[in-house]
C-alpha cells in the first residue's frame, strides 16, 4: 500500500496542476444543468414531461455521473503520453511491483474522478434531494466501483493506441457510445418505448439497459427521486464493468512495461 500511496500522491498532483481549469470545466458542468436542463424542461414532450416531472430533477443525477466519467478518463491521456514518451522504460526502475504499479494507476484515476464529481453530486444532493446515511454510502461505493473501472477503460484504450490521434477518437467513440446510448439524457422507458415502435435498434435498447452510466445515474435517481425502482442489477452492473475492465487495464498496463 505505501508503493501505491506514491502513485496517488504522483498522480493527484498532476491532476491539480491545472486547477484552475479543473474550476472551469466544474463551472461548465453547473451551468449545463442550470441553463440546459431549465430550457429542456420547457421543451419536453408533455409525455415524457409527465414520466420524469422535472427533467432539471432528471438531470442532476446524469450529469453527475457523466462529470465522473469524463474526469476518471483523464488518466489515459497521461498514460498514453508516457508511452509515446517512452516514460515507462523509467517506471521499471521505481523500488515497485508491476502489480502495485498498475493497480496504482487505475485506482488513482477512479479517485481523481470521485474528487471532481463531488461538487457535482453535492450540488444535486442540494436541489434534488437528501438520501438517507445508508443510500449515501453505497451511491458513493458504486461511484467509486464506476470511476474505478472508467479509468481502467482508458487505461487499457491508451495502452492499445500509439498516437494521441489514435486514443482521442477511440475516447470519441466511447464517449458517444456510452453518454447517448444510456438514461443519462432522457429515461430508459422512452428508449424502450422507441425500440418496441421500431424507431431505435433493439441491440442498443439492450446496451442502454446494461450500461453502468444508465445504472449508475437510476441508483441516485431511485434513492431521490423514487423512480426507477431500486434493482440489485443497478449494483451488479457497475460492479461488472468495474472488474472487466480494472482486470484488463492491469494486464495491459503490466504487458506494456514489461515490453520496455
Amino acid at each position: 500500500m505505501k508503493n501505491i500511496v506514491y502513485i496517488l500522491e504522483n498522480d493527484f498532483r498532476n491532476f491539480f496542476r491545472y486547477k484552475w481549469w479543473l474550476v472551469g470545466l466544474v463551472s461548465m458542468n453547473l451551468t449545463d444543468l442550470f441553463i440546459m436542463a431549465i430550457v429542456y424542461n420547457r421543451m419536453l414532450n408533455p409525455e415524457i414531461l409527465q414520466q420524469i416531472k422535472s427533467y432539471f430533477n432528471f438531470f442532476a443525477p446524469g450529469l453527475t455521473v457523466t462529470g465522473l466519467f469524463a474526469s476518471a478518463f483523464m488518466i489515459g491521456r497521461e498514460v498514453n503520453m508516457e508511452k509515446r514518451r517512452e516514460v515507462h522504460q523509467y517506471l521499471l526502475s521505481l523500488p515497485m511491483g508491476r502489480v502495485e504499479l498498475a493497480l496504482g494507476r487505475v485506482l488513482s484515476g477512479g479517485l481523481r474522478g470521485m474528487v471532481y464529481m463531488s461538487p457535482l453530486l453535492a450540488t444535486c444532493f442540494a436541489f434534488v434531494g437528501f438520501p438517507t446515511l445508508y443510500q449515501f454510502l453505497l451511491i458513493l461505493l458504486v461511484l467509486f466501483f464506476l470511476a474505478v473501472g472508467i479509468s481502467g477503460l482508458s487505461i487499457a484504450i491508451a495502452v492499445s493506441t500509439k498516437s494521441i490521434d489514435k486514443f482521442v477518437t477511440a475516447r470519441g467513440l466511447v464517449y458517444y457510445l456510452l453518454f447517448f446510448c444510456s438514461s443519462v439524457f432522457y429515461p430508459l422507458s422512452l428508449i424502450e418505448q422507441l425500440g418496441r415502435e421500431g424507431r431505435f435498434p433493439m441491440p442498443l435498447v439492450t446496451f442502454a439497459r446494461v450500461n453502468p452510466l444508465s445504472n449508475a445515474s437510476n441508483l441516485i435517481r431511485s434513492f431521490l427521486l423514487g423512480t426507477p425502482p431500486f434493482s440489485m442489477e443497478m449494483i451488479i452492473s457497475v460492479m461488472t464493468f468495474s472488474a472487466v475492465f480494472t482486470f484488463f487495464a492491469a494486464f495491459a498496463y503490466i504487458k506494456l512495461i514489461e515490453r520496455a
